[in-house]
C-alpha cells in the first residue's frame, strides 16, 4: 500500500523527531529511545501538522521501511534504528548471514575503500540482508553501487552484529578487508 503524500511528509518529520531531534516537537526520548505517544501527538500538532492517533498508527503500519515501533499498549513509540541521538534501543546480538550488503553512491567509494564503512553521525553502520534493498539505499545518495561484505568472517573475527526490529543489520565499522570483490 502506498502512503499518501501527507503521510510521507509526516513520516519524515517523525523520523527527524524520533531519530535525531526530539526538541523539534518539544518532546524528550527516554534512554531506550521511547517517546510518550500523547506528548508526541501534541508536540507534532503544535508545529502546525495535522496528526492524530489513527494517522500515527497508519504511518507506523504502512511505512515501507518499518522505521517505527509501538510498545504493547501503544502508549510509547520509537524509531527502530538510525539514531544520531544517544539511545539504547535494546538490540540483541545476532549472528549474521555469510554476506551482507551496503548501498552507497559511487562518489563515496574511494573514501570507503580507504577507511572502510563508518557509522558517521549514526550509532551504527547500516547493512542490508539483500542486494536489492542495498541498491535502493544507494540510489538515495546518487549513482548507486553495492558493496558485498563477508559478514561471517567479520563475526569470526569478533565483530558484533545486531539486527533491528525492521531487519536492518547493524555493526560498529566495516574494514575494507571484508569487502568481497
Amino acid at each position: 500500500m502506498e502512503q499518501s503524500n501527507s503521510d510521507v511528509k509526516l513520516g519524515r518529520f517523525l523520523s527527524l523527531v524520533l531519530r535525531h531531534d526530539p526538541s523539534a516537537a518539544g518532546i524528550t526520548l527516554d534512554e531506550h529511545g521511547w517517546a510518550d505517544v500523547k506528548a508526541l501527538l501534541a508536540g507534532v500538532s503544535r508545529t502546525g501538522r495535522n496528526i492524530n492517533m489513527d494517522t500515527l498508527e497508519r504511518i507506523v503500519r504502512e511505512n515501507n521501511k518499518q522505521r517505527y515501533s509501538f510498545n504493547g499498549d501503544h502508549t510509547k513509540i520509537r524509531a527502530n534504528q538510525g539514531h544520531s541521538v544517544q539511545v539504547d534501543v535494546e538490540l540483541k546480538e545476532t549472528r549474521p548471514p555469510k554476506y551482507l550488503y551496503h548501498g552507497t553512491a559511487t562518489r563515496f567509494y574511494p573514501a570507503i575503500q580507504g577507511e572502510g564503512i563508518r557509522k558517521m553521525s549514526r550509532q551504527f553502520v547500516h547493512l542490508s540482508g539483500d542486494f536489492e534493498t542495498a541498491m535502493a539505499v544507494g540510489r538515495r545518495h546518487g549513482s548507486p553501487m553495492v558493496i558485498t561484505i563477508d559478514a561471517a568472517a567479520m563475526a569470526r573475527d569478533g565483530v558484533t552484529f545486531y539486527r533491528s526490529e525492521n531487519g536492518v543489520w547493524l555493526c560498529e565499522h566495516v574494514e575494507p578487508k571484508y569487502f568481497v570483490s
